[in-house]
């Protein structure tokens, strides 16, 4: 009995081939103490899980298994419930920890458990049900470097020890779980990129030989989101923000193209691409089921094919590119996502802002060529995106970081122009009393009640927000 006691199991859950390439990362980089037994617990978090590959199933996962004692389905675990959606009764966790051990044969071991998205299922149903187990946290993405989305359970947040991230932009620190004084680590790039280039050459992934990718010259590839999915913009906007990849690709002299649309996208999207890639004379290679089989990873494309340029939204694959490959990128669509998202808490703007920031739009020409030497708007970091970066962060979540103020009203006081405008809204300066939110030709009039509801109505009729 006392054996057991002393054995440590860690449980890593994931739900994408990038984030469990992380975790490989990490694992490789020694992230991660010894332990008697690693399992790796795979949730299926898409719409209809039923229609959609597991990432324990696609090409390529067999050579991040190895890191791995075991595999277990969490969407198997709770059937016929959706992870993303279920999460045990406070009266019934006693009951579930005491099933997930005999299931999964954790007997008394020890539990540590690292996941990502604590702010929502099925992390936070994971982490109730070990409660008192450590946790980490480990993020793959832009939105690390953004506020936690929401106020997170102080028996959740208090057992963190550290956010393992990517360097995605260096210099900046992420702000997600500061709150709890947690501490960001860093995932080795190195470490990352070996992962990587294992994925690219794994038998069997469907994409390691390079089969239907075009050859000679690197082409400039285009990266699809899927935004209008998450009502951000409409499907014939978003089917636009493509055809405006295509046009600045093509008139920075790319004639060679390759679209990487997003797996569940519509195919009309890839026809209205063609259509246009024949009326500009380029040829457009689409990476549909018919060139690859399965899913790729834009970093495997990266290796595969060393595109000249990458041109994409707010994607996290386009910093990938940048920081970590040293490639070419440019955007398309920033402004118009940060004036549509909403709430002003939505946990994208933190993304968008980060890519409209450091990556040129793909119609400027100059902007892009500078930053492909090297003299892109990166140099300027981090201390003014950070300052950037602690505003919008205040802005998004008042309440769970007041002790941002002074900075976020420091940068407002300072920094406020036609460029950095677009990072902010009128009404939720207004709402918080930062600078900003009185027009600077009434900023003389005195704080006080009536004057701020005069205030209010002059803006709705003249002031835009």
């Amino acid at each position: 009995m006392n054996a057991s006691r002393s054995r440590t199991t860690q449980i890593f859950l994931a739900s994408t081939l990038y984030g469990t390439a992380t975790l490989a990362a990490a694992l490789d980089a020694g992230c991660f103490p010894d332990a008697d037994r690693r399992v790796l617990l795979v949730a299926n978090n898409a719409a209809v899980p039923e229609t959609t590959p597991a990432l324990d199933t696609m090409p390529g996962f067999d050579a991040l298994r190895g890191r791995f004692d075991d595999v277990v389905s969490w969407n198997t675990t709770i059937a016929p419930f959706h992870p993303g959606g279920w999460e045990p009764r406070p009266d019934d966790v006693p009951l579930w920890e005491r099933h997930l051990r005999l299931a999964w044969g954790l007997g008394e071991d020890r539990v540590e458990l690292a996941v990502e998205s604590i702010q929502v299922n099925p992390a936070q149903a994971v982490a109730q049900i070990f409660t008192g187990a450590p946790l980490d946290v480990y993020a793959d993405g832009l939105m690390s470097y953004g506020p936690t989305r929401n106020k997170l359970d102080p028996l959740i947040g208090t057992r963190v020890r550290r956010l393992l991230h990517l360097d995605l932009v260096p210099g900046l620190r992420p702000l997600l779980l500061t709150e709890f004084g947690v501490a960001p680590q860093i995932v080795p790039t190195e470490a990352f990129r070996k992962v990587l280039a294992e994925l690219a050459d794994a038998p069997g992934a469907g994409y390691g030989t390079g089969t239907g990718l075009p050859d000679g010259p690197g082409p400039a590839l285009l990266l699809g989101q899927y935004l209008s999915a998450l009502g951000l913009i409409s499907a014939a906007e978003e089917e636009g923000l493509h055809l405006r990849m295509m046009r600045g690709a093509v008139a920075l002299g790319h004639t060679r193209l390759v679209f990487k649309p997003h797996p569940t996208a519509p195919a009309q999207w890839s026809d209205a691409l063609r259509e246009e890639a024949g009326r500009l004379g380029a040829e457009l290679t689409v990476l549909d089921e018919e060139v690859l089989p399965a899913p790729v990873l834009a970093e495997v494309l990266y290796l595969r094919m060393r595109p000249a340029l990458v041109v994409g939204c707010f994607s996290t694959a386009l910093l990938t590119a940048s920081a970590f490959y040293g490639l070419p990128v440019a955007r398309v669509g920033t402004e118009l996502l940060l004036d549509r998202l909403a709430p002003y808490e939505n946990s994208n703007r933190v993304p968008v802002t980060l890519v409209d920031a450091l990556v040129p739009e793909v119609t400027d020409r100059a902007a892009v060529e500078r930053a492909a030497a090297g003299d892109g708007p990166a140099d300027d970091t981090p201390d003014g995106l950070t300052e950037l970066i602690t505003a919008v962060g205040f802005a998004m979540q008042p309440k769970i970081y007041p002790e941002l103020r002074p900075a976020a009203e420091r940068y407002l006081a300072a920094h406020l122009s036609d460029a950095t405008w677009r990072y902010f809204k009128r009404r939720r300066l207004t709402s918080l009393a930062l600078p900003g939110a009185v027009p600077a030709q009434l900023a003389f009039l005195p704080r006080n009640a009536m004057v701020r509801r005069v205030a209010r109505t002059v803006r709705r009729r003249v002031v835009r927000r």
